[in-house]
Parts: structure tokens; C-alpha cells; sequence
């Protein structure tokens, strides 16, 4: 029995987010379902973690147990040639038997991209949330320094959760700029955040109280503020799921087979 792991990306879009979900589309399903016409088999994938409905991935990772013998190097195009085209699979390696894609994962970076300007672009409108009007981008990247290191990110976290720890560590948060578009009047801003996991629905909340930061609605050391209150009622909205992509996932290579 061989153990594959997989990076693929995805577009969100139609699809009801990524774990199988009985009579709903999702990238799970596509997958396994991939999977079996190529080898027989009803695999079972294990995914680095999941994502909701219209959350994008160029990163996700998952592994699966496998009795056939195709060439590792292979796995790709042929599962892609099964795929639908907004799922690719980006590459294949074998792992040892106890590796795990959420369990060994030590560090996830997610994307959150706002459009900000008068015009949207029309060709990303899957992949961008549109805020017309300015944002200061400045007090947007002096609030988020203050989620750095490891903190109770409970007024990041949906109450829906089912985690009891809410201990996570950020180790890398910054605001990065496209170059003004001129015939859109607008840029692409990118939120990325990486860390060592991540709650339900935290990126999108911070990106929410973010915008708000930079809307003037909050200063930005109410990000500080709003993290020491450990209340979700603290926070922002929830920022629209389109916005947000699984950028990448790390692992302890030391092991593997290509």
C-alpha cells in the first residue's frame, strides 16, 4: 500500500466548499471520484484542512492510501485528464504511511485579495472583493503587527467552531499592492497571513475587521484591542468567501519520494 500526497489548486467557485457533502458539489467528491476511474478505487483523501463554499485553493494539500502502481510521476496528468478544469492537480510524491496532510501540516499562508478602486476587474470578479471607495493601507498594515506571535484568537473565530483551543500563532502578517490600474482605477490588495493553523472562519473575520480599519471605522490598534476582549461581537463582519485562497502548505520534506 502507497501513500500519495497531492498539492492541487482550485477555483471555488461551484462548488459547495471542499469536504463531501451528501448531494452537494465539492472538490472532495471531483477528486475521489477522479480518483476511482483512474485506479478502481474508492480512495478516501485526507486534506491539509477544509474550505468553504467559494473559497479558492492554489495550494491544498491531501494524501491518500493506494494499491496501484502507476509511475508517481504520472498521477497528475492523468488525474487531471479526469477533472474538471477549474481543479489541477500540481504535483504528486510519495510519503511515508504515517504522514498525515492535516496532522503534519506545521505552517499554512492564506491570501485574502480585495479590489480597491471605482471599477472592478471583470476577468478575477471570482477572485476579488470589490471595495470602490479608498482604503489606508498604511493603518490596515499597522493593525495587523499587532496579531503577530501566538495569541487566543477567539474574537477571530466564528462561534460556530468546534474547537476548543483557540491558541494559534501568526508568524508572518503583511498587506501587499498591485500596481494601479489605470483604465480600472483600481488595485488588487492582498491580505497574507501565515501561520501554524488557523480557526473557522478567521481569515475572513480579520479581513473584515481589517477593511474597517482601513475604511476609518476602527483605529488600527483596535485590532490589539479586540484580540485582549476574546469576543467575537468585538470583531468585524465576516469578509465575503471569494476573496479568500489556500496560498500554501507546509510540510517536513526530509522523507519523501518523487
Amino acid at each position: 500500500m502507497r501513500n500519495v500526497r497531492m498539492t492541487v489548486s482550485y477555483d471555488g467557485t461551484a462548488y459547495c466548499g471542499f469536504q463531501t457533502q451528501p448531494g452537494l458539489n465539492t472538490v472532495q467528491e471531483q477528486l475521489e471520484q477522479a480518483i476511482k476511474v483512474l485506479t478502481g478505487e474508492d480512495a478516501k483523501i485526507t486534506a491539509s484542512g477544509r474550505t468553504d463554499a467559494g473559497v479558492h485553493a492554489r495550494g491544498q494539500v491531501f494524501n491518500f492510501y493506494t494499491e496501484s502502481q502507476i509511475p508517481i510521476r504520472r498521477w497528475s496528468l492523468a488525474l487531471n485528464a479526469r477533472l474538471p478544469e477549474d481543479i489541477v492537480v500540481r504535483d504528486a510524491v510519495e510519503v511515508p504511511e504515517e504522514f498525515h496532510s492535516t496532522k503534519s501540516a506545521i505552517r499554512k499562508t492564506y491570501r485574502y485579495t480585495i479590489r480597491c478602486g471605482k471599477h472592478p476587474d471583470l476577468f478575477k470578479r471570482h477572485l476579488e472583493f470589490h471595495h470602490p471607495s479608498p482604503l489606508n493601507v498604511n493603518a490596515m498594515r499597522e493593525g495587523l503587527q499587532h496579531l503577530l506571535g501566538e495569541h487566543e484568537f477567539t474574537s477571530y473565530c466564528s462561534t460556530r467552531t468546534t474547537k476548543t483551543n483557540h491558541f494559534r500563532t501568526i508568524y508572518e502578517a503583511r498587506v501587499e499592492c498591485e500596481p494601479y490600474d489605470a483604465e480600472l482605477q483600481s488595485f488588487a490588495l492582498h491580505i497574507i497571513l501565515s501561520g501554524n493553523g488557523f480557526l473557522y472562519n478567521m481569515v475572513r473575520i480579520i479581513a473584515g475587521t481589517l477593511i474597517q480599519v482601513g475604511q476609518g471605522k476602527r483605529n488600527s490598534l483596535e485590532m490589539k484591542t479586540i484580540l485582549d476582549g476574546k469576543n467575537r461581537k468585538l470583531a468585524g463582519p465576516t469578509a465575503v468567501a471569494h476573496g479568500l485562497m489556500l496560498w500554501e502548505v507546509f510540510y517536513d520534506d526530509s522523507s519523501i519520494t518523487t
